[in-house]
């Protein structure tokens, strides 16, 4: 320890070096930032100053009229309960399978544990392709149900490899052991001990796997027919990439009007397809460090 560091008294370079960080910090928050403030502002702004490129920063010309035209759609509404039923049937589904695959890996005494990870981690790199799997899926009987959503991927490898190893460091095993002493079952200490010892890497988990369903399509695009069944996210496709804005309430409107408005649209339902990505992110942040340190780099 300098005499400088001893005193509390902090030296020119320290001072610049923080002064330099705090400045490439500031720059990376803005450019992850700005692109979110304009996406906002652009829904809530007049279509012609968006087209004109007026829109930079705060919003011009103050409008709803986008959200009116969202809010007024039935596909929408009905992609997002889709989505929604997705979601959380898909990530409970996948937290389940994923615990219950995780903690008997994570045990020492599993015989033929490292071939089993083995084969497991192969399927990382190798997979069957999208025909062979489309067939499994259709032989199933899968096609145009619920259940394409949900089952087909139940189980991420990485996600599965980070959980086990957190059950294998970030768990004492001399607890598990005392609880093996007392006569506890390993179902019982999973459901008493484990989980409620896991609660940093769940919640990484459920955002992981959250996630990923809230923005899966292309799962949706090769098995499913009806509309009906659509996720929101195919049918934020049809608006932002097909410009399929015909069911969006433009009808009676003129060409220009048409598009104009279907320029605003396309922000306002890119937040409302954000927002609960955005508010769920918050509740499990402070998990991040505990859980993906722990489950990722000790392993």
């Amino acid at each position: 320890m300098t005499a400088y560091e001893s005193r509390g008294i902090r030296s020119k370079d320290d001072k610049l070096f923080d002064t330099l960080i705090y400045i490439i910090a500031g720059i990376v928050l803005i450019l992850v930032l700005y692109p979110l403030l304009f996406v906002v502002s652009a829904s809530f702004s007049d279509p012609v100053h968006v087209i004109e490129g007026k829109v930079w920063l705060l919003p011009q010309g103050f409008t709803l009229e986008p959200y009116k035209h969202v809010f007024e759609n039935d596909a929408i509404w009905q992609g997002y309960g889709n989505t929604l039923l997705y979601t959380l049937a898909g990530t409970l589904v996948n937290i389940i399978l994923t615990v219950l695959a995780a903690y008997p890996l994570s045990q020492r005494d599993l015989p033929g544990r490292t071939f089993i990870m083995v084969l497991i981690t192969i399927t990382m790199f190798f997979s069957g392709g999208l025909i062979p799997t489309y067939l499994l899926i259709k032989s199933m009987g899968m096609i145009n149900t619920v259940w394409a959503m949900i089952l087909p991927g139940a189980i991420s490898t990485y996600n599965l490899i980070v959980m086990r190893t957190f059950f294998q460091n970030g768990i004492p095993y001399e607890l598990q052991e005392s609880a093996w002493i007392d006569g506890a079952s390993n179902f019982r200490l999973l459901l008493t001990i484990v989980i409620p010892l896991s609660t940093p890497i769940l919640a990484v988990m459920v955002l992981f796997y959250g996630v990923g369903h809230w923005n899966a399509y292309f799962n949706a695009m090769i098995y499913l027919k009806d509309r009906e069944l659509f996720p929101l996210q195919l049918i934020l496709r049809e608006i932002l990439i097909l410009n399929q804005s015909e069911n969006m309430g433009l009808e009676g409107a003129g060409m220009t009007e048409r598009v104009m408005m279907a320029e605003s649209i396309k922000y306002s339902v890119i937040i409302i397809s954000s927002l609960p990505v955005l508010a769920l992110y918050p509740f499990v942040q402070k998990y991040f460090v505990q859980g993906v340190m722990i489950g990722s780099i000790k392993g």
